[in-house]
């Protein structure tokens, strides 16, 4: 029924700075960028994430303003189901010392329960994002063999 992950969608305050995040320090391309029907001023941008996946990224007010609704505060640490974005890597150490290079946080490397490398960043509305590099023993994996 399923067949993988379209998108994965953030509404922000700062969301020039979140598409500059997400294209600038992680290197996911804008598939395309959407346009409000009034003016044609940019509210939404489609970052790929590789094989038909996205992150979506909305200005909350420009969403609000061509879609209806109301602003809400939107607010790091609020109450929340969204837990964290996990992207993979084929090379954790040569990602995580990109990251550091262009002045991202990053937490030490380790393995995970999943037996799988991991370590961690924030974008810059706080959003955790995991990467994470599989390895032979990844128990994502362990079910095809």
């Amino acid at each position: 029924m399923i067949k993988q992950l379209a998108h994965l969608c953030f509404f922000s305050e700062n969301a020039e700075a979140m598409v500059s995040f997400y294209r600038d320090k992680l290197g996911l391309p804008i598939a395309f960028i959407m346009n409000n029907s009034e003016g044609g001023a940019p509210f939404g941008w489609y970052m790929e994430c590789g094989k038909d996946t996205f992150i979506e990224i909305f200005d909350q007010e420009g969403a609000v303003q061509e879609w209806g609704g109301e602003l809400v505060a939107l607010k790091e640490g609020a109450a929340s189901r969204y837990r964290h974005l996990c992207l993979e890597t084929e090379d954790i150490e040569a990602a995580r010392k990109e990251l550091l290079g262009k002045g991202v946080e990053v937490t030490e490397i380790k393995m995970g329960i999943d037996h799988s490398y991991q370590c961690w960043i924030k974008d810059v509305d706080g959003n955790a994002i995991e990467l994470m590099m599989y390895t032979g023993e990844s128990l994502q994996f362990s079910n095809r063999r």
